[in-house]
C-alpha cells in the first residue's frame, strides 16, 4: 500500500518522481497513442486508454486532468521523441548532406514504427493548434540550425534561410507519408538517397554545362 500511496500524492504538478510514476505515465502515453491512432482524438475515450496500459482509472487522474490534456502531452512527447531519434541516428556524418540523409532515414524508420504519428499530429491541428505549430517550428528550428552549421563549414551555400529549412521539412514529412504509412515499397535508405540527391543537385537541367 505503501508504495502505490507514494504513486498517487508524489506530486500535485501531476509529474511523477518515483520509477513507478514514470512507468505508469509511460504506459498512458503509449496506450493514448494507439488509442488516438486507431480511434481519432474524439472517438478514443479515458477507459480504452486505461485498459490499453493496464492501469487503474485513477492512476490516469493522477498524472491527467482531461483528455485533452493528456493529448496535448502525448503531441510534445511523440515529437520530443522524434527528435530523439533522429539525433541518435545523427552521431557520425561525413558532411552536412549525409546528416540530413541520416535524419531522414530515422524519421521514415520511427514513422513505421509508429504510423499513428501522422494522425495524432495532424488531429492536433483541431484539437490543440498550439501543441501542432511548436511540432513543425521546432522541427523546422532544428533543421535551419543544421543548415547554417552546413554553410558554416562549407557543404552548403551562403544565405540558407528559414523558408529552405521548411522546404525540407515539408518534402521529409510528405515522403513519410507515402512510403512509411501508405506503403513501405521502398526502403528508408532509398527514399533518404532520393531526397539527398534533391538536395545535392537539385531536379533542374543545367543549361550549357559539358
Amino acid at each position: 500500500m505503501a508504495t502505490e500511496y507514494s504513486e498517487h500524492t508524489e506530486s500535485k504538478d501531476k509529474q511523477p518522481r518515483t520509477a513507478r510514476g514514470l512507468k505508469t505515465k509511460r504506459k498512458l502515453l503509449d496506450a493514448a497513442a494507439l488509442e488516438f491512432g486507431e480511434k481519432g482524438f474524439h472517438e478514443a475515450s479515458i477507459t480504452g486508454i486505461t485498459q490499453r496500459a493496464g492501469t487503474a482509472l485513477g492512476s490516469f487522474y493522477t498524472y491527467f486532468d482531461s483528455k485533452d490534456e493528456l493529448f496535448s502531452a502525448l503531441v510534445k512527447d511523440m515529437s520530443a521523441r522524434v527528435k530523439s531519434h533522429a539525433a541518435g541516428a545523427m552521431t557520425e556524418w561525413q558532411d552536412a548532406l549525409e546528416r540530413e540523409k541520416l535524419a531522414l532515414e530515422a524519421f521514415m524508420n520511427f514513422a513505421r514504427e509508429h504510423k499513428e504519428i501522422y494522425r495524432i499530429i495532424d488531429e492536433a491541428e483541431f484539437v490543440d493548434p498550439g501543441s501542432y505549430r511548436s511540432h513543425y517550428e521546432e522541427t523546422a528550428k532544428r533543421i535551419y540550425e543544421r543548415l547554417q552549421e552546413g554553410s558554416a563549414v562549407g557543404d552548403f551555400r551562403d544565405g540558407m534561410e528559414e523558408a529552405h529549412a521548411w522546404a525540407i521539412m515539408g518534402m521529409n514529412v510528405f515522403l513519410g507519408l507515402r512510403y512509411g504509412i501508405w506503403s513501405e515499397e521502398k526502403s528508408a535508405v532509398q527514399i533518404a538517397d532520393i531526397a539527398n540527391g534533391i538536395l545535392e543537385k537539385g531536379i533542374a537541367v543545367k543549361k550549357g554545362a559539358d
